[in-house]
């Protein structure tokens, strides 16, 4: 078992997680169990995988967890793109919130491979 506390990419998530609440708390009262449901789900999705991968028996098991991580980011992606075009935020916030769910995604996809080539080697 690991802590997910002490991994990076979970604190990143959940940092983005925050900024995502904060940036739908302005949406419109319309979308609360919409748009705004969604992104906050999607979001908080993924330091959750993290956090259930890390409580699992293997590295097979977190791997499987970071990937449904993964393809909450790239739901995320989606919303993010929809809320702009929706004009809910502006081009600047859409920006900002794009570029850490980047960092996140790159940070997960890093893990992924590390945890493939970990793998690999234990077999040779």
């Amino acid at each position: 078992m690991r802590d997910f506390k002490r991994l990076t990419v979970w604190r990143k998530s959940h940092e983005f997680t925050l900024n995502v609440y904060s940036s739908t708390s302005r949406f419109p009262s319309a979308e609360l169990y919409g748009l705004t449901s969604q992104l906050r789900r999607a979001a908080s999705s993924i330091p959750a995988n993290i956090a259930e991968g890390c409580g699992r028996d293997s590295d097979a098991e977190l791997a499987r967890f970071l990937r449904i991580a993964m393809g909450s980011g790239n739901e995320l992606e989606y919303f993010l793109l929809l809320s702009r075009d929706l004009k809910y935020v502006q081009l600047d916030e859409y920006a900002n919130l794009l570029g850490e769910l980047q960092e996140v995604k790159r940070m997960l996809a890093g893990l992924l491979s590390r945890l493939r080539s970990d793998r690999m080697g234990l077999g040779a």
